[in-house]
């Protein structure tokens, strides 16, 4: 008999989950998601990572930041094999996460129930759900599966509405229409799959700020992105701060190799191996001389990572 009523009450729960369930996911499942994460945070639940950090994130290296993320065991954050809407230009931003799946008229129906009950515009296409809450430095990321015919998920109608909410652009594996329209949006920019001049259809958004799949990696709400012509790197939040530094470290430390051979005081194998104690005391002696007003982190911030590098 408990059993029974065990079982009755556990049935019970999950119904009273599956109905509140909705489109977008809510601050509590967004907070589990992202737990490693102790900083501000949005309404919505997504990590809040600082303004000062994305701009610092956007002189990193593609190939330093997935170094990084490697060593921590995150072995798939990277997707290639973009077109760009402004190849020359560099994108970071919060992320802001949509799932789409080929129409299934029921399914649909259920989504659009869900919508309204969230306050969402049901008269228009549900594709401009995500593009509602966008935030400043937001990156709208979708999941289009690849789709390009009937899968362009903006234009440049929707794409002016991104940057306007936003002030950033949108990584799509899916594809766009009236591409010469967004590349007439100043300071908007786009990493998607192809072009074509089909309408949206056939396809629907499923869920907005889940966990998706771009390519190789798997992206959560609130990671931030790393986006140039090398590709896209999605990093979680909690690992953006020391990344950054990490990365900005490995750069002085290259600036310092590339001086010494060019003055021929080191040979390339020694500065390509594990540096020797003199060459590491050599390198703190030219960061000390190092002009701060050229640093990328502040002074403090370097000497506290180096001593904390010397102790390990």
């Amino acid at each position: 008999m408990y059993q029974k009523m065990l079982l009755c009450l556990f049935g019970l729960f999950c119904c009273l989950m599956i109905r509140a369930q909705g489109v977008m996911a809510s601050p509590e499942y967004i907070q589990e998601l992202t737990s490693n994460w102790h900083g501000e945070r949005f309404a919505d639940g997504r990590p809040k990572v600082s303004d000062a950090l994305l701009m610092r994130l956007k002189k990193i290296q593609i190939e330093e930041a997935w170094g990084y993320l490697r060593s921590k065991g995150y072995h798939n954050q990277y997707e290639g094999g973009w077109q760009i809407v402004h190849p020359d230009n560099i994108m970071t931003g919060r992320v802001v996460t949509a799932q789409y799946m080929p129409l299934r008229p029921d399914y649909q129906k259920l989504v659009k129930l869900k919508g309204g009950r969230e306050n969402r515009d049901t008269i228009g296409g549900s594709n401009s759900w995500p593009i509602e809450i966008l935030k400043t430095g937001d990156v709208y990321v979708a999941d289009g599966y690849g789709r390009i015919i009937d899968g362009t998920l903006i234009g440049s109608n929707l794409g002016n509405a991104i940057y306007t909410n936003s002030k950033n652009g949108v990584i799509f594996d899916g594809g766009v229409r009236d591409l010469a329209g967004l590349l007439d949006i100043e300071g908007f920019n786009g990493w998607f799959r192809g072009e074509d001049p089909s309408y949206l259809q056939e396809e629907m958004l499923t869920s907005i700020n889940a966990p998706i799949r771009i390519g190789r990696a798997t992206v959560l709400p609130g990671d931030v992105v790393l986006a140039n012509r090398h590709g896209i790197i999605f990093i979680p939040a909690h690992l953006v701060d020391q990344l950054v530094l990490s990365s900005e470290v490995v750069g002085l430390r290259d600036l310092f190799g590339f001086q010494r051979l060019r003055e021929k005081k080191y040979t390339p194998g020694q500065i390509d191996t594990k540096w020797t104690d003199a060459i590491q005391a050599d390198f703190r002696d030219w960061i000390n001389t190092y002009p701060n007003e050229k640093l990328p982190m502040a002074r403090k911030e370097l000497e506290d990572y180096l001593n904390n590098a010397q102790k390990q």
